[in-house]
This record gives C-alpha cells, sequence and structure tokens, in this order.
C-alpha cells in the first residue's frame, strides 16, 4: 500500500513519520471557504473530502491510499482559522483564554475499494492569559498559520490546563483514528 498525505502542513507529515507510517506528500490545494449556515464539523469534512478528491484525481497508482484531513477550532460556536495578521490572532487567543474549546479534525482515506471519513473533536481548555503573555506568544511568530492562532506542541502548550481526547488530533491528526481506518480501507481491497 502506498500512502499519500494531501497536505502540505509539515506538523502532519511530522506526526504520521514518529507514529512510524511511510508516505509520500501530494498537498491538495482546495477553497476552504466556509458555506453560510454550515457547521464546523460539516465545513472540516467537506474540505477534507476535496482534498481526498483532489490528491486522488491526481494520483490513479493502483494501491495507493489518500488521507486527507482538515482541522478547525471553534470557541464560541465560531471557527477560528489561521490569522490574518498579528491583531487577529491576539483576538483568537483572547477568545480562547481561561475557556474550553472544540478542535475538529476531519479525516478522510481513500482507495480504489472506497471511502473512510470521520470527525474527530478534541477538548481544549486555556488557562487565564494576560495581555502580556499574548503579545509575548504572537511576537514568536508561532501562532501565524496555524488553526486558532497557537500550537499545542510549541510554546502555547503552557497556556493549556487540560485536554479530553486525542493530542495528536489538537495538532492536525488524529493517528490512532488515521490507523483504525487505514485498517479497513487495507481489509476492504
Amino acid at each position: 500500500m502506498r500512502l499519500i498525505l494531501a497536505s502540505a502542513s509539515p506538523r502532519r507529515a511530522e506526526l504520521l513519520a514518529s507514529a512510524g507510517f511511510t508516505f509520500d506528500v501530494a498537498p491538495a490545494d482546495v477553497d476552504e471557504t466556509p458555506r453560510a449556515a454550515e457547521s464546523p464539523e460539516a465545513y472540516a469534512i467537506r474540505v477534507a473530502h476535496d482534498k481526498a478528491a483532489v490528491a486522488s484525481a491526481r494520483c490513479r497508482e493502483s494501491g495507493s491510499v489518500i488521507l486527507a484531513a482538515d482541522t478547525v477550532v471553534v470557541a464560541d460556536g465560531k471557527i477560528l482559522g489561521k490569522p490574518q495578521n498579528p491583531d487577529d490572532a491576539r483576538r483568537m487567543l483572547r477568545l480562547l483564554s481561561n475557556a474550553v474549546h472544540d478542535v475538529h479534525t476531519a479525516v478522510v482515506v481513500r482507495s480504489s475499494a472506497g471511502e473512510c471519513a470521520e470527525v474527530v473533536t478534541t477538548r481544549v481548555r486555556f488557562l487565564p492569559l494576560e495581555e502580556a503573555e499574548i503579545e509575548w506568544y504572537v511576537a514568536s511568530g508561532e501562532p501565524e498559520g496555524k488553526a486558532g492562532a497557537y500550537a499545542i506542541q510549541g510554546r502555547a502548550a503552557r497556556f493549556i490546563d487540560r485536554i479530553e481526547g486525542s493530542w495528536s488530533n489538537v495538532v492536525g491528526l488524529p493517528l490512532a483514528t488515521i490507523s483504525r481506518l487505514l485498517k479497513q480501507v487495507s481489509v476492504a481491497d
């Protein structure tokens, strides 16, 4: 089985490699604009499906399995995407401060035998953040390119009081779920 990761995310590649998966990377660029009245979970699964479809259309090698994912951070019912600028990162971090939020990662595994998809949710609780901490973190540059303006595996780990669910899901790939879905797809082949 040739596994293809349909993502340009270095964090997803690092997670897969650290878990012992062998794979190729084939990023899939798709429109990630949320639709009106689309729930965060529906949004994530739609984007992951779109990424899998693009990667699948490009790679027609027999035995290939496409892995696509999309992660969204949701606070107060609002999707917090990647910050547009430092002010947007500050806004997001203030929303997360002293609150619980959800991280949803939609995973799609596609092979010639079919497709499996699942959304995994992890609840994350942030400690109260002082303005100086927010400024320090934004100045580090780490919020750039990160959904919700933070990286649990980086400096933001000091802000996180607890999580309920998969840690790797918050980074961008729920590894246990991926392992299970890959087994389902290989059994179907």
